[in-house]
């Protein structure tokens, strides 16, 4: 057994632990409002061109939540069998050690969570200001400060605790979904079939319905972030693996109901030439009401997923802090709140230093962000991985669920998994950032949480591990 799995819990963190405070309701609420968001706005067109037929496009949607859902069931497994707050982290510890998970809590910290808050409130910010001009801050700045306003208030809502934050994240998806159920009333409304090409078209080729998928999986990404609340969840080892499951029924059901009413309005040739599909079906059944209604429910979207991201990100830094003493009070979990609130306290204030990093360097930022994809999937598929790497060697552990088929459903989820981090480098190794290769990015990334890694064993040598022990529900 890993040396985590043993190590004592300093009094300090063993004073307040996460416990199980959200339902099912609320559980299901944060998977759906973390994963959708502004993609389903804009991959729709993409893979309706790399697909190439009605047939192959909406096979690629049902596709993507097929491989979502194995995935799910992996997960399912892992939060039940080692249910904390550190998700994916604890995962990672338990699996390879404290180094390699360190590494995943530093990217997520440094970009892949902050990065994505400030690139939603940006998101947020270019819409409401579209809606809302604030002309005594002209066009450029009005933007960057509903961006900034969005990253505090939200924030300040979850620093109030976990019950602030769910209780806004299930109204903000409730409102999401009924925002995209109204696209589909507006497409039933449109008498007639959608308008046909005027060439059939042919099957797409490997390569173009694998890039197709490339654009789906991204609109799927995010169910994962369950795992960060797996200690939180009433009855875990029940309501796990069904807020996953009907998480990503849910999603599924409204990708293919969204795609379907595009479809209708505007027929697959217009889909794939659009660069605002939303916007162009919506212009075209209820004219500019319908782009002004499209405006809205992207900066209801753009603020569910960054409360979203904000609840289960903190739990990331809380966890990375409970095994170097040296982030010290990282690690405290507010007892009174339910929540990480120092670790929620630092991570906006990160993302709002991104935020001002993106004003200063534009759609540079956009890119840089971007540019980490291989990093997530890197991890991403170490995740997968680690359910067969623990079965092996923590084999007498209790697991209230295991994935069926095993090991066919992990290896395909990890396959997946491996064939999205293989297309993310293809990607970014072709693009360039300030004259540089892209791909240097997520290598500098990786390298500072390196660098950060040796200075902290440099100035804590014989520092013990804080890790807390898996929190399983027995309710």
């Amino acid at each position: 057994m890993p040396d985590s799995a043993r190590a004592p819990v300093s009094s300090s963190t063993a004073a307040a632990l996460p416990r199980p405070t959200l339902g099912l309701p609320q559980a299901v609420a944060l998977i759906v409002g973390v994963v959708v968001g502004a993609g389903i706005f804009k991959s729709p067109s993409m893979v309706a061109g790399m697909a190439g037929s009605t047939e192959w496009m909406f096979a690629a949607w049902i596709f993507g939540g097929v491989i979502s859902l194995i995935g799910a069931l992996c997960y399912a497994e892992l939060t039940t069998a080692y249910s904390h707050a550190g998700g994916d982290y604890h995962f990672l510890h338990r699996a390879y050690g404290r180094s390699v998970a360190f590494l995943f809590g530093w990217a997520r910290l440094s970009v892949i969570t902050t990065g994505s808050i400030a690139l939603l409130a940006f998101v947020f910010g270019d819409y409401l200001h579209r809606l809302l001009p604030l002309e005594f801050v002209g066009k450029e700045w009005g933007p960057v400060l509903y961006a900034a306003a969005a990253v505090i208030v939200l924030t300040g809502i979850n620093l109030l605790g976990i019950k602030a934050g769910s209780s806004m994240q299930t109204w903000l998806t409730v409102m999401e979904i009924l925002g995209l159920l109204v696209i589909v009333i507006a497409a039933l409304a449109i008498r007639g079939g959608p308008p046909e090409p005027a060439v059939p078209a042919a099957a797409p080729t490997s390569a173009s319905f694998g890039l197709a998928m490339v654009f789906v999986l991204l609109t799927y990404g995010g169910w994962n972030e369950a795992a960060y609340i797996s200690a939180e969840i009433k009855d875990a080892r029940r309501n796990m693996v069904k807020a996953l499951s009907l998480s990503i029924i849910i999603i599924t059901l409204l990708y293919v109901l969204v795609n379907w009413a595009f479809w209708k309005g505007l027929g697959i040739g217009a889909m794939a030439k659009s660069d605002a599909v939303a916007a162009d079906m919506m212009q075209s059944t209820l004219g500019s009401a319908g782009q002004i209604f499209i405006a809205l429910l992207v900066v209801v979207s753009s603020v569910t997923s960054i409360n979203a991201t904000m609840i289960v990100g903190a739990r990331t830094s809380y966890a990375l802090a409970c095994d170097w003493p040296v982030l010290g009070r990282l690690a405290v979990w507010d007892a009174h709140r339910d929540s990480p609130a120092t670790a929620m306290l630092v991570q906006g204030v990160a993302a709002l230093c991104l935020l001002a990093l993106g004003a200063m360097i534009g759609s540079g930022f956009k890119a840089m962000v971007e540019f980490t994809a291989p990093v997530f999937w890197l991890f991403f598929l170490l995740s997968g991985l680690s359910l067969i790497v623990l079965r092996i060697r923590d084999p007498h552990t209790e697991r209230p669920f295991r994935v069926p088929l095993y090991p066919l459903l992990p290896l395909c989820f990890c396959a997946t998994s491996a064939f999205m981090l293989w297309s993310s480098l293809s990607y970014v190794y072709s693009q360039e950032l300030g004259g540089l290769n892209a791909a240097w990015i997520g290598v500098a990334v990786l390298l500072a949480g390196i660098l950060l890694l040796g200075l902290m064993h440099v100035l804590h040598p014989d520092s013990s591990p804080r890790h807390l022990p898996p929190q399983t529900s027995k309710e």
